[in-house]
């Protein structure tokens, strides 16, 4: 407890058990009565280190080293310009850089260290990347609001579901008490067997107790898929009657269109413009009418024959 000291008045928790401690930005702590009276037009100095203060920024300590309150208040200043994200940088290692430099920022804030270069250092920083700050800004909130929305939701139907129970229950007991009092006026009234008649009661009682344990959904969206309350693009409907696309292997013609045979060669003028062959070549085996038949196979031969 004696740890616990307002380092103005020297008041402790020892002596005061009521005592509440105040941190600001610059990390020094003061008692709420020594902040009331030193910042009693609203603003001031640091008794310790003449930083100009408000009071409106004092908060309470929740911490036992002040230091650790500094750097809480200089992260989240810092946090919110330096909100860039892992996929802002096209490698890992510029990703690391950056956030090697918010940490060394930070470190110098929280210590003193080249505080008037650091500062200048952070204005250019969001003079540099003022439209991304600002994009990520909005990006943040937009998530926060559709986190928010979606716990407020959340809240909302469990709302709905106990007083829906609630609503079971209180019917439940309302026709035990009818089938109770049905029961005496029959017993009463009746000339049959008492015995049947409690062994109808018990079954008619069983029978509302079964129907009770099934408890109706709450329906909580429209039929197309959109929440109640929730305002989204409409889900694109699923199709039940079967695969939208089957794949089929196409056949592919690779060979090409069937070259003339030889007859054809012959007769329709294929070798019009080609050199006969002589005696010598006619020996030897060749003939003009191969030798095209071949040329045409090998032009005819990838592509494709459509009819």
């Amino acid at each position: 407890m004696d740890d616990q000291v307002c380092p103005r008045c020297k008041t402790t928790k020892y002596r005061n058990p009521s005592l509440k401690l105040l941190v600001n930005v610059c990390g020094h702590t003061l008692c709420e009565s020594c902040v009331d009276l030193l910042f009693l037009k609203g603003a001031g100095s640091c008794p310790e280190c003449n930083v100009p203060l408000r009071r409106s920024n004092f908060r309470v300590q929740l911490f036992e080293e002040p230091k650790v309150e500094k750097e809480i208040d200089i992260r989240r200043r810092i946090l919110r310009d330096f909100n860039k994200k892992e996929e802002d940088f096209a490698t890992e290692a510029e990703y690391n850089d950056y956030l090697e430099e918010m940490e060394c920022i930070v470190y110098n804030l929280c210590n003193n260290i080249d505080v008037v270069n650091t500062n200048k250092k952070i204005e250019q920083y969001k003079k540099d990347n003022r439209d991304l700050i600002m994009k990520n800004k909005s990006r943040l909130g937009r998530e926060e609001y559709e986190l928010e929305m979606e716990l407020e939701r959340e809240k909302q139907l469990e709302a709905d579901r106990k007083k829906e129970l609630l609503q079971i229950e209180q019917e439940l007991k309302k026709r035990q008490m009818k089938e109770k009092e049905a029961l005496i006026d029959e017993l009463m009234s009746s000339h049959a067997d008492a015995a049947t008649i409690v062994s109808d009661y018990a079954k008619q009682a069983e029978k509302i107790r079964e129907e009770s344990k099934v408890v109706p959904v709450t329906k909580n969206e429209f039929s197309s898929g959109v929440k109640f309350g929730q305002q989204a693009f409409l889900p694109v409907p699923k199709v039940e009657e079967g695969p939208l696309y089957t794949y089929q292997k196409p056949i592919l013609a690779s060979e090409g269109p069937q070259p003339p045979k030889v007859e054809d060669i012959e007769t329709k003028g294929y070798i019009n413009f080609i050199r006969a062959e002589n005696a010598v070549e006619r020996a030897g085996g060749y003939r003009s009418v191969i030798a095209c038949q071949r040329a045409l196979q090998e032009a005819l031969q990838g592509l494709f024959h459509s009819k």
